[in-house]
């Protein structure tokens, strides 16, 4: 099983609910970033791009806790930088499962085996390992030889303790398809409890800028990759609602839910979302009541938004089409393998 029953019942539930309180515009999963410092520098990723002051800074427990009740989201993703390397970790983790959160820590695995004795095994508790390949093909992406190694090691070392493990995989312009497929075989030799993908999207503050997919390059390329997996031949465990997928390989028209998956770090609440350096918001409520959603998403025509098809914001979209009832039945295939 990728998507666990009891978070589908959760969040179902909870669309529900919002939907018969007459919101149009609420969040599913809350980007929570308690810090933006790294042990990695990847070319990929401009989040190390802020200046020494800002990397310098954490937020406390109580600010985390303080905004996931803000936000009230069911499902909260803790990105970074590298979330390991907060000194509260543990205590922000702990706090959000007690209040029965859906919590995936999203690590590069370098202190993962290290820091497990901080946690305990929880069905609320999910770590999501980054993984963009292959050995080769990960140590060069993260531009860092050893990486892909201790990340497996720590994946093997976690499952072998109870805990959860995904993992989280971007695709950029110029893979091959043949190897990803080939890096999907290995993921389900692990055993993990899902793999989560997503094409790269032109991060303003990203080093590299030449590796990024347009729009029609990321549904050829996904078609490509996932037509094993399309066609029944693979049943690789991914932990994705099946209608993303359909989605990324250009057999849905969807358009982007930037409410879905809002930010909260150091600085505020991001707007519109994390990909975008727009500025920030003091309060949730700010962002939804002052952002003008309008002028974004890739049928705003904001050449921004024109070839972004990053999970933040279109799963959101796939979860509220999978409520259609047309649907349904192909939605909950994701609950079974």
């Amino acid at each position: 099983m990728a998507v666990q029953l009891q978070q589908a019942i959760a969040v179902g539930t909870y669309i529900l609910r919002q939907k018969l309180q007459g919101k149009k515009r609420f969040p599913l999963v809350l980007m929570l970033e308690p810090l933006f410092r790294c042990n990695l520098a990847c070319p990929g990723c401009g989040k190390i791009q802020h200046p020494l002051e800002i990397l310098k800074q954490y937020l406390s427990p109580e600010d985390c806790f303080r905004a996931v009740e803000e936000c009230g989201a069911p499902i909260v993703s803790i990105p970074g930088g590298e979330p390991l390397l907060h000194p509260q970790i543990a205590e922000i983790v702990q706090g959000l499962v007690e209040r029965r959160k859906f919590v995936y820590l999203c690590t590069n695995g370098i202190l993962l085996e290290e820091k497990l004795s901080l946690f305990e095994p929880s069905p609320y508790l999910t770590f999501s390992v980054h993984l963009d390949g292959l050995k080769e093909t990960h140590d060069k992406c993260v531009n860092r030889e050893g990486v892909f190694d201790t990340a497996v090691k720590a994946i093997k070392t976690a499952k072998a303790q109870g805990f959860r493990v995904s993992t989280n995989t971007t695709v950029f312009e110029g893979t091959d398809p043949q190897q990803m497929q080939e890096f999907f075989d290995f993921l389900e030799s692990l055993n993990t409890d899902g793999m989560m993908i997503s094409p790269g999207y032109s991060y303003e503050w990203a080093p590299d800028q030449e590796h990024f997919l347009k729009r029609e390059q990321t549904k050829a390329l996904f078609r490509q990759i996932l037509s094993p997996w399309k066609n029944g031949k693979k049943r690789w465990n991914f932990n994705h609602n099946p209608l993303f997928l359909d989605f990324l390989m250009g057999e849905k028209d969807y358009d982007c839910t930037p409410w879905g998956s809002p930010s909260y770090s150091v600085l505020g609440w991001q707007k519109p979302c994390y990909l975008m350096n727009e500025g920030y918001y003091q309060t949730f409520q700010e962002l939804l009541d002052n952002t003008n959603w309008e002028n974004y998403g890739h049928k705003s025509g904001n050449p921004k938004c024109a070839d972004c098809m990053v999970h933040c914001g279109y799963e959101p979209t796939a979860a509220m089409d999978a409520l259609n009832m047309e649907n349904t039945g192909r939605a909950i295939t994701s609950l079974f393998r």
